[in-house]
């Protein structure tokens, strides 16, 4: 009895003598958890600072690194007379939590088709993660590169999802001249299944852009696709994309208003459609 009398005032003694040092590890998190929510702004700002401000193109996704909300409103059209409306684009929130890194939590677009019934449903749900690996501001180089990798979930409907997870790393990079600038992906998509009917094609995308009067970016993209798997093997489509970006308009602070609105025309016999008239609205913050 002793034995166990001594022993149960050893552990009460250890674990009294270690409850302090537990409640000041809590309070110690608690307060670095506070400090890292309330200097978010200030951190983005200064993590922005380094890089160039140029716009976002309509479909280039920019290597530089964003914080905004973003919503997309694609209406495309087909010479088999299919129309296609995509609410959303699979855009959503973009944040910047850590030093040189984004992370972009889209929301699933909705898809609407008018032929055939019964199709509309949503698409998979989209995320992106983007690695800044070097940055110069227009004071000085002005040019960006980055690293990305995007994956969707299979969350959608039969008909708008791929039911199966697919993964995207790309190379994106940026480069300034004055107003004048040029911003480039090189990806390759990887599905985890299906490849006989998703494939792995090859994207790259670049737009061309030219500032005027501070809040207006006329661009010019151009936006090309290789399938190097699958049915449609060795199948190239080329779509050229003009149009104008209007932002980033102060609101308050960090907030802003940037809009935009373009059209993608294919110049290639394989195409999915013809013709896609793109509005885009963003707010950063």
């Amino acid at each position: 009895m002793k034995k166990i009398a001594r022993t149960t005032i050893v552990l009460a003694l250890a674990l009294a003598a270690a409850t302090p040092c537990r409640a000041q590890s809590i309070s110690e998190f608690g307060s670095a958890l506070e400090d890292y929510v309330l200097n978010w702004s200030s951190r983005a700002t200064q993590i922005q600072s380094e890089q160039p401000h140029w716009a976002t193109p309509l479909v280039t996704v920019t290597p530089r690194l964003e914080q905004e909300v973003r919503y997309d409103q694609f209406f495309q059209s087909s010479r088999n007379g299919l129309a296609t409306d995509t609410f959303g684009g699979g855009k959503g929130i973009e944040l910047i939590p850590f030093q040189s890194t984004e992370v972009i939590v889209g929301v699933p677009a909705f898809v609407k088709r008018n032929i055939p019934r019964n199709t509309d449903g949503f698409a998979d749900w989209p995320f992106l993660v983007k690695v800044r690996l070097l940055t110069s501001n227009e004071e000085h180089d002005n040019y960006i590169v980055t690293a990305f990798m995007g994956f969707t979930v299979p969350t959608g409907s039969s008909a708008n999802g791929n039911g199966h997870s697919v993964f995207t790393p790309t190379l994106a990079a940026g480069k300034g001249f004055g107003d004048f600038d040029v911003q480039s992906t090189v990806g390759v998509t990887f599905p985890s299944g299906g490849l006989d009917r998703l494939g792995m094609p090859l994207a790259w995308n670049t737009a061309f852009q030219y500032r005027i009067c501070k809040y207006f970016w006329p661009e010019f993209e151009t936006n090309y696709s290789w399938q190097s798997y699958g049915a449609d093997t060795g199948h190239s489509s080329l779509f050229l994309t003009p149009g104008i970006i209007i932002g980033r308009i102060p609101i308050h602070n960090r907030v802003g208003l940037t809009v935009g609105v373009g059209e993608q025309v294919a110049v290639t016999e394989h195409r999915n459609f013809n013709h896609n008239l793109i509005l885009t609205a963003r707010i950063p913050f």
